[in-house]
């Protein structure tokens, strides 16, 4: 028997590896709130320590910002957005996520380079989807 859903991702091979690759980073950065919140044996807010507030809002701001980037990046990848270019900007989120969490989790001024990056990956799609006239 077949699996209907996957013939249909497997008309967005490009989207589908960078929401898996997004998936496993959120997934990472969730254990890693749960481990802190373990070793600090607070179950409800930050209980006022740095490093959980760390945690917590960098799992936070993945939630937040990878989600509009891979709908971006599907209706790019839908209207027919050149591979290289969607490879692009999927291995731009990915490691912008990646500078922002680690940023967020060690202080560390690289937090404001993934930032910027996630912005510029959010922009750049949304100028290429409109760019590519997906309506008509």
């Amino acid at each position: 028997m077949t699996n209907p859903l996957l013939g249909t991702l497997s008309l967005v091979p490009v989207t589908s590896l960078y929401a898996a690759l997004n998936a496993f980073l959120t997934l990472a950065l969730s254990a890693n709130v749960s481990r802190v919140r373990t070793q600090h044996k607070v179950f409800r807010g930050d209980g006022g320590h740095a490093g959980l507030s760390a945690a917590i809002r960098a799992h936070g701001n993945n939630i937040e910002q990878v989600p509009l980037a891979l709908i971006l990046l599907l209706l790019a990848e839908l209207s027919g957005g050149n591979s290289t270019a969607l490879h692009v900007f999927g291995g731009a989120l990915l490691v912008a996520r990646l500078a922002h969490a680690f940023g967020m989790l060690r202080a560390s001024p690289i937090q404001a380079v993934g930032a910027v990056l996630t912005l510029v990956v959010q922009l750049g799609l949304a100028g290429w989807v409109l760019w590519l006239r997906p309506w008509g």
